[in-house]
């Protein structure tokens, strides 16, 4: 789930880099691209791949 999150973040950073959309601190494509980063880090780390059942 987290890969899917990390993909969208990347393509938002993608267009606001590409299509050079002025956008306030918090959501320029360097932050953006940050925090897609982070979410493929988790992903890859295990954390919110699979769901537990417990029995």
């Amino acid at each position: 789930m987290l890969g899917i999150v990390a993909a969208v973040l990347f393509f938002i950073a993608f267009l606001i880099n590409a299509a050079d959309i002025s956008t306030n601190d918090v959501f320029s494509s360097g932050n953006v691209m940050l925090l897609g980063l982070t979410a493929l880090a988790l992903h890859v780390a295990g954390i919110g791949s699979a769901w537990s059942r417990r029995r």
